[in-house]
């Protein structure tokens, strides 16, 4: 079977791929190219804004040179978006989820840099340039992207940039795996053969996928059919042999991948962590990394301070409005449950007059709700100004706040 074997290899070393599409280099050469776009879409936002004078006319005319500053920043934070987001770190991914991905990231840029020019900047950077410039840099990387992906697969059916792959395992994980590689050549992968110690299975060819021996013949497959990575399918109860097969090919140069007997577990719910120095798999719960979090909250900072800010006028007539019509305070508050079961107080415009919380039991026959929500449709204790304020969404302003 190994003389088999290094017939196979020898037409597998030939077949070497020239380009490797999942290396480090071509995730930098992909860095690079994002780069540049990245450069090119804010030069095209200054010329929207500046010279086209897109949607609005500008007020301070301002060289391309003043934003340098702004133009660093505007790189550091899409790139680093990039790298939290997994930007480069997705492996044959469709366009949409790679883009996905790249507006995620994209969106988040714009309230870093309005946040610095609004805290650094003189009133000379124009905000709407960044927006335009945001929106031209999606545009850019999504054709990108496309050409990128048309360009790959069709080197890919030349047999150019593909991973030469072994898979060891011929059970029912193992013929899952070949069946992805069959059905999916996008993925840029070019099986050699497989490997299994039980004697039936490891002489006998399924399909395209020719048999290769008993995983003792390792070493030389590894070395004769130039394989660039190995996916391991073996059961749990041969961890021994799974370990020695990975350090093998750790040794050897050769990426080696291990197959979870427990396939049903979506894998993106799977996290690999230290117990000890010990790894163990784990299911990854829908948590908010601290990154995200603390993004999130900046947002939701900025965000609710500006529409605050904005708001107050209307806030204002309202309250007077609530006041003259009715006694007692404009604004309503109450504790609430927030994140984690902890009480947050929230703030309203008051659109119901005092005492409404008493009135409850004498009208619980209208209520038109289940369970502990109480709701009537024309409530009886809603005032008229609070009636407006409520069509309006103005009495929720306040909870900008919150």
């Amino acid at each position: 079977m190994v003389g088999a074997a290094a017939s196979h290899g020898a037409r597998a070393t030939k077949a070497r791929p020239v380009l490797r599409m999942n290396t480090f280099r071509y995730r930098l050469l992909w860095l690079a190219i994002d780069v540049v776009l990245i450069n090119a879409a804010f030069v095209l936002g200054y010329f929207l804004r500046y010279q086209v004078q897109l949607f609005r006319d500008i007020l301070f005319d301002a060289p391309l040179s003043s934003y340098l500053g702004m133009q660093a920043l505007f790189n550091g934070t899409l790139l680093f978006f990039f790298w939290t987001d997994n930007v480069y770190s997705i492996r044959n991914a469709s366009w949409f989820d790679q883009m996905s991905r790249i507006v995620g990231a994209t969106i988040k840029m714009p309230f870093v840099v309005w946040t610095a020019i609004f805290i650094l900047g003189p009133t000379v950077y124009s905000r709407l340039m960044i927006a335009q410039a945001a929106v031209a840099l999606v545009i850019l990387l999504g054709l990108a992207r496309a050409i990128k992906l048309v360009v790959e697969a069709r080197l890919r059916r030349r047999g150019i940039g593909v991973s030469s792959l072994l898979i060891i395992g011929a059970g029912e994980l193992g013929r899952a795996v070949m069946r992805t590689v069959f059905a999916r050549p996008d993925l840029g992968y070019r099986c050699v053969g497989f490997v299994d110690d039980d004697p039936q299975r490891g002489q006998t060819d399924i399909g395209r996928f020719p048999a290769l021996g008993e995983t003792s013949a390792l070493p030389e497959l590894l070395k004769q059919h130039a394989v660039d990575e190995v996916v391991v399918t073996l059961p749990w109860s041969a961890q021994p042999r799974i370990l020695e097969i990975v350090n093998m090919c750790e040794r050897l140069g050769v990426q080696a991948r291990v197959v979870p007997s427990i396939l049903q577990i979506n894998y993106s719910q799977v996290d690999v962590n230290d117990f000890g120095g010990i790894p163990v798999l784990g299911i990854r719960g829908r948590t908010v990394s601290p990154v995200n979090r603390l993004i999130k909250r900046g947002f939701d900072v900025l965000v609710g301070a500006l529409i605050s800010t904005a708001s107050l006028p209307v806030i204002a007539l309202a309250a007077l409005a609530v006041r003259l019509e009715s006694p007692g305070p404009a604004i309503f508050t109450q504790l609430r449950a927030g994140a984690n079961g902890k009480p947050f107080r929230i703030f309203k415009l008051r659109s119901m007059r005092l005492g409404a919380e008493k009135e409850r039991k004498r009208l619980e026959a209208l209520n038109e709700a289940d369970g502990p929500m109480f709701k009537i449709k024309d409530d009886p204790r809603v005032t008229r100004v609070g009636r407006i304020a409520r069509k309006l969404s103005i009495d929720e302003f306040p909870q900008f706040w919150n």
